[in-house]
């Protein structure tokens, strides 16, 4: 379950100082929410765009409201929660819902790997196979300068990501199945490529990736059965 409670709406104010944002509630009063994203969130939210919030029990939160979905005017629905993209990937690869993920007895998360202090966000096993390193990056930049549904990651340089790709190029070179996952987080995004006008290390180190046979996989979750507001 990705949620334990119905989201909430509000409108949003701004997002400042990466991990606060301020909206305002149904009930027209102002308060200040985190914001569990620490990319440019470019075009996931602008001042007046509808935001769903979780709520935390946990009383020991500064803040009790977590940012989990944009709905931008154009009525694009964006989980900015990256820390959700992960649980939707398990639990798809759980139901057999990525056929290139299927297959596989045991999913292990965060297993520590590869030569540069790394964990891999999943590690499929089965006997017989080899063991297959999936890295899951959420994608939430919408770029429709050159055609409709045009997506890009990263949204921000990311070194970490850069690391992320060596490591799996030596985890092919070792025998190993190798996966860049992207989960595609915005409704709006039809196809995922490289932002290279925001990370050229990144995206040439993809294109490196792809042709030392590690393998791109999208998965498009139904972000639309998560929005149950009350």
């Amino acid at each position: 379950m990705l949620f334990n409670t119905p989201l909430q709406k509000a409108t949003l104010i701004k997002r400042y100082k990466r991990f606060l944002a301020d909206v305002t509630l149904t009930d027209g009063s102002e308060t200040t929410i985190y914001c569990a994203n620490t990319g440019a969130m470019t075009g996931c939210g602008d001042t007046g765009d509808t935001i769903f919030y979780s709520t935390s029990d946990n009383k020991k939160r500064k803040y009790q409201y977590t940012w989990e979905f944009t709905l931008t005017t154009d009525q694009h629905l964006i989980c900015v929660n990256t820390a959700k993209a992960n649980a939707l990937v398990a639990e798809a690869i759980k139901q057999n819902q990525i056929p290139a993920l299927c297959g596989y007895q045991d999913c292990q998360a965060e297993v520590k790997y590869g030569e540069e202090n790394s964990r891999i966000d999943f590690l499929l096993t089965q006997k017989n196979k080899p063991n297959c390193y999936v890295e899951v990056k959420s994608c939430t930049l919408l770029d429709e300068r050159v055609q409709p549904g045009d997506g890009y990651f990263p949204d921000a340089v990311t070194t970490r990501g850069q690391k992320h790709l060596r490591e799996l190029i030596e985890m092919k070179h070792q025998g190993h199945r190798s996966v860049l996952l992207f989960a595609v987080l915005h409704s709006g995004i039809k196809n995922v490529q490289p932002a290279s006008f925001i990370d050229k290390k990144y995206a040439a180190l993809f294109e490196q990736a792809k042709a030392e046979g590690v393998e791109v996989v999208c998965y498009f979750p139904n972000l639309h059965q998560y929005i149950d507001v009350q």
